[in-house]
């Protein structure tokens, strides 16, 4: 196996993490600052303030963007096991 192959497999499977995880991350750094600005404008200093309300976003953007990143996936893994099976030794 080349080189080269394992670089661009590598660099494909940090894409894919990226894309998958970027929908969740990016909902729970949304609701982490709305909730963060929140308590310091009414001085609320309670830590599951903040925690709650991010687990039910990304909850819900599980539920929103599940479906896309399976198939983003199943797409990934579909395309790996081709190259295995054309690979020649």
């Amino acid at each position: 196996m080349e080189p080269g192959i394992v670089m661009d497999l590598a660099v494909e499977a940090l894409l894919v993490t990226v894309m998958v995880a970027a929908p969740i991350l990016g909902a729970a750094l949304g609701t982490g600052l709305i909730v963060g600005i929140l308590q310091a404008a009414t001085s609320i200093q309670e830590m599951t303030l903040s925690f709650i309300p991010k687990l039910g976003v990304m909850l819900l953007a599980l539920i929103i963007f599940g479906e896309w990143q399976l198939a983003v996936l199943m797409d990934y893994f579909d395309t790996v096991f081709e190259r295995i099976r054309t690979m020649e030794y």
